[in-house]
């Protein structure tokens, strides 16, 4: 049976000091216990089970006797119910903690999921652009909520101020929010479907990027005009007219050139070997160096302990901003990888070299993946062939129209 005790009013158990239990009424069972070091805390005794246990209220005088009887009646009704009310405040206590261990902010979430695929991207940049995005634009609204309440009102309070104003960054933010989203739906941080996904969803909300906004192709110089302007560039000073002519003569992309170095190249082989890690396609990439292209590299100063090819005036690689503030300065309305496409379009036009040799030697994937399956072979020999025939075409200040044929020979 609870044991019974005469029920005490707040200045009563103020002065309850002895050391030991003291039942204080109100509700059966219900005591402070006074610690041997002076330090009272609140116990309900009861039977639970079949057995007599004491479960904790709480330190007096933080918890005051009102809510100590409180707390005890609560119990008691659980009691009656046939439940154990100390292992239903474990069971409360081990929810909580669980949900607090699911608990993640999106910006948390965002560091968590660059943190897990850096290491499987190409390059630090990368992972810059996908922080500087998602900080700029997605931080200040869904920055500071728990993945698990986001819903599609934030999405679009995201995506509808920039959407028609900046398209193409607005598709790639709500593709990297997207992808956030499902890491945490994955690690277990939120449940149900991914307010940022677009087929079924979004695309039925937002118009269509391409649409919107018409897709600016990068000016590149027309072939006609390649001849006059190398002859130009060739009497520019400095080095990131010589990385610019280089790209020209290789066909390469501008991070490329800008990142090679002489353990890349092979002058004797007249090669250059460009290792996957720096290709966009992640494949390694070998370049035949024409005649121009051995004796620009060949021209070019040599900096102890600095394996670039290309070095800035301070050392280190040039910017990407080097080559394009060249082509400024000549006053060329053109971007350094428009060079790739007057590349493209000379061999198209005014060549008989087949399509894959150009598009392997601009590095270009194969869209076929059955065709890609099956080519094993790089067409290097007849690249070298062609990239020698692009060189001399663009030593010519004046061009003709008419068409390179293929030079045959017996490797060919």
């Amino acid at each position: 049976m609870p044991i019974k005790a005469k029920e005490l009013g707040p200045l009563a158990v103020s002065k309850l000091t002895a050391p030991g239990l003291h039942f204080v009424g109100g509700v059966a069972g219900l005591a402070l216990q006074v610690l041997p070091g002076g330090g009272r805390t609140w116990v309900l005794r009861a039977t639970m089970g079949g057995r007599r246990r004491d479960m904790g209220l709480g330190g007096y005088p933080d918890v005051p006797l009102a809510d100590a009887r409180n707390a005890a009646r609560k119990a008691r009704e659980l009691i009656r119910e046939g439940l154990d009310p100390i292992e239903e405040a474990r069971a409360l206590i081990s929810a909580r903690r669980a949900t607090a261990a699911k608990d993640i902010t999106f910006k948390a979430a965002t560091a968590a999921y660059i943190a897990a695929h850096e290491a499987g991207w190409r390059n630090a940049k990368h992972a810059q652009q996908w922080t500087n995005t998602l900080a700029a634009y997605a931080e200040p609204v869904i920055g500071d909520l728990l993945v698990r309440d986001i819903e599609l009102t934030h999405i679009l309070a995201i995506l509808e101020p920039i959407w028609t104003a900046k398209t193409e960054t607005a598709t790639r933010l709500r593709g990297r929010i997207e992808q956030v989203l499902d890491w945490a739906t994955a690690r277990g941080h939120r449940q149900g479907l991914n307010p940022a996904r677009w087929r079924g969803h979004l695309d039925k909300l937002l118009a269509k990027p391409s649409k919107v906004a018409r897709v600016e192709h990068r000016t590149a110089l027309p072939v006609s005009e390649i001849g006059a302007f190398i002859a130009d560039l060739r009497g520019a000073e400095g080095m990131g007219a010589r990385a610019l002519e280089f790209v020209i003569l290789t066909a390469a992309r501008s991070g490329e050139v800008r990142g090679a170095t002489w353990a890349e190249i092979d002058l004797k082989a007249r090669t250059w070997t460009i290792p996957g890690a720096r290709m966009k396609a992640g494949r390694e990439h070998r370049v035949p160096l024409s005649d121009q292209a051995v004796a620009l590299l060949e021209a070019l100063p040599r900096v102890e302990g600095i394996d670039l090819v290309f070095v800035a005036p301070r050392g280190g690689a040039l910017s990407d901003m080097t080559l394009t503030a060249v082509l400024r300065r000549m006053k060329v309305p053109a971007v350094p990888h428009g060079f790739r496409s007057t590349f493209r379009d000379w061999a198209s036009e005014r060549t008989n070299y087949p399509r894959d040799a150009a598009e392997m030697a601009l590095a270009h994937a194969i869209g076929d993946k059955v065709e890609a399956a099956y080519r094993r072979g790089d067409l290097f020999e007849k690249r070298r062939r062609m990239m020698a025939d692009w060189a001399t075409f663009c030593g010519q200040p004046v061009v003709s129209e008419g068409v390179v044929s293929i030079r045959r020979d017996r490797a060919s």
